[in-house]
């Protein structure tokens, strides 16, 4: 069954079965208080009755079946029973009356029965008769006008049910409409999202303000962030095979160069050597940067805690100088504190100082200066410098300002793109200065502490 004909059927039966609770309810109380009133009625007439009897001074000049009569209620009867609940008079207006026993129970007001669909009532009050003793004087009535009120209250609410279902139904088809609209848009989208192989949106999602709107646009968001994902990572195995196939195509030709000509020629064989260690190399440091950016990505918690910033920077300096014979001064305030992930935070500066390494013979500049909420640190290098049209772009992966000036180096083109990773995860604002000519700066901005609630929030 259909999520459109589930709708109507529920509906519709719900709220019929819910206007004829009502109805009933209606009818009911409508029959109770009809009774009840009839009973008060009745009730009024039993006592005038009594007042009359206890009145008769004479009873052999007076007929008491007189005074019953003219106390009878329309279409009803009266009777006086003795202690032993014989009869001893009565007054009737049809035989059918006359028929009907009733006895009236324990804590009731009146007894009740039926002639013909008809109802009957009846109340009883003890009375003291004309010779003294003590009878029950019982008034029955037979409630036609109830009956006949009932009856056409009755087809009233049968002809209102009928007629509510109509509209009833129409709205709730408006409604299964309403609910339904989006999500065969949103259906209809996932089928053209499957069929095409694209990321297919939903049109007009954009529209209203409701939870059926609400997710029309999360839907097409997701789509937005999974299309980008997709051709971000299908550019990353572009360029990662890229970048891969050149050194194992280097690796090849020299392979087939020392199979030729190796064993016969030492220069050609250490040719063909070295260049296949330094391909090997390339290769793998290629790999180790891709999946340490794949492993940046990964919501992994940060370990925050009290760092002696100067110290860091020092310890990191040392540890250029050491590998690779280079000058690197270290200027600025000491005793600098901050809160961060030391660990993360030392890969950082490392990779920054190793880019000014590569890109400069001179010496590298490491200057820090507190601010109001966070601490400057410039690395400053005395390189070729970057052409200002190309610094949006750094931070891209596999991205090169100079394609055979990497080759040379060894750069792969992702160590800044892991550095922007981990400057988000630290909360770390990056800028960078260059000219052409005379080096580049890359300004880190290290906040105090980090915001944890704004890392959980990603």
């Amino acid at each position: 069954m259909k999520l459109r004909t589930k709708i109507h059927l529920f509906t519709t039966l719900l709220m019929l079965i819910l206007l004829a609770l009502m109805n009933t309810g209606v009818y009911v109380l409508y029959e109770q208080l009809a009774i009840n009133t009839e009973y008060k009625q009745l009730k009024t007439r039993s006592e005038e009755l009594l007042t009359s009897l206890n009145q008769i001074t004479d009873a052999t000049a007076t007929d008491p079946n007189f005074i019953l009569r003219a106390y009878m209620p329309s279409d009803g009867a009266v009777r006086v029973l003795n202690g032993s609940g014989k009869q001893i008079s009565s007054v009737y207006a049809s035989l059918e009356i006359e028929n009907i026993k009733l006895q009236l129970g324990k804590d009731e007001k009146y007894a009740k029965s039926e002639i013909d669909g008809i109802p009957v009532i009846m109340t009883e009050t003890p009375a003291i008769w004309i010779d003294g003793s003590v009878v029950k004087l019982q008034l029955l009535q037979r409630l036609n006008e109830v009956a006949n009120n009932a009856a056409l209250l009755k087809l009233i609410l049968v002809a209102v049910t009928v007629l509510i279902a109509i509209p009833l139904l129409l709205s709730n088809m408006a409604l299964s409409r309403i609910i339904l609209k989006p999500l065969e848009r949103l259906n209809l989208a996932m089928k053209k999202s499957g069929t095409t192989g694209n990321y297919e949106k939903i049109e007009r999602a954009e529209v209203g303000k409701d939870e059926l709107a609400e997710i029309g646009r999360t839907f097409n968001g997701m789509m937005e962030a999974l299309e980008t994902n997709y051709r971000k990572q299908e550019q990353f195995v572009s360029n990662a095979s890229h970048e891969l196939r050149t050194p194992l195509t280097v690796i090849e030709s020299y392979a087939k160069l020392l199979l030729r000509r190796g064993f016969t020629n030492e220069k050609v064989a250490q040719e063909a050597l070295e260049a296949i260690v330094n391909e090997s190399g390339r290769m793998t440091d290629l790999i180790i940067q891709m999946l340490e950016l794949a492993k940046n990505k990964e919501h992994a918690s940060l370990s925050v805690n009290e760092i002696d910033l100067s110290l860091l920077l020092e310890s990191t300096a040392a540890q250029m100088r050491q590998a690779y014979n280079r000058t690197v001064e270290l200027q600025g305030e000491p005793l600098l504190f901050v809160y961060s992930d030391e660990q993360k935070l030392k890969q950082l500066l490392f990779i920054l100082l190793d880019n000014a390494r590569k890109y400069s013979e001179d010496k590298i500049v490491i200057t820090t200066k507190k601010q109001d909420k966070s601490i400057c640190v410039a690395i400053q290098d005395f390189g070729e410098g970057i052409a200002e049209d190309q610094i949006p772009h750094l931070f891209d992966r596999f991205y090169r300002v100079n394609k055979d000036r990497n080759r040379k180096t060894g750069g792969t083109g992702l160590g800044l793109a892991i550095a922007r990773e981990l400057s988000e995860k630290l909360q770390i604002h990056i800028h960078v200065q260059s000219e052409l000519g005379a080096g580049t700066c890359f300004t880190l901005l290290i906040p105090f502490n980090i915001d944890v609630n704004k890392e959980k929030d990603k």
